[in-house]
């Protein structure tokens, strides 16, 4: 198996806090993951937000061999603004 080598991403510049307030972040569980019908990226998930669960569609066929495996990390993250999160997404 070959090893490859990860460069990590530069850190971005902080951001003030009112700018910080306005982002709706949330952890959520996956419940299931499921094909997305005539595509070769996309995958459904099902995730569980405690409050409310939602349908994420995610381009993780190929990144991982068996993005199915992907519910066992058990874990998802959603960020959206305030302006998304009035128009409902």
């Amino acid at each position: 198996m070959s090893q490859t080598t990860m460069t990590p991403a530069p850190i971005k510049p902080t951001i003030p806090v009112d700018i910080l307030n306005q982002i709706d972040v949330r952890a959520g569980t996956i419940e299931s993951v499921s094909d997305v019908a005539g595509s070769d990226k996309l995958v459904a998930l099902r995730v569980n937000f405690g409050d409310h669960s939602r349908t994420i569609v995610a381009g993780l066929k190929q990144e991982r061999s068996n993005p199915a495996k992907s519910r066992a990390a058990g874990a998802f993250v959603s960020t959206c603004s305030a302006q998304d999160a009035r128009r409902g997404f």
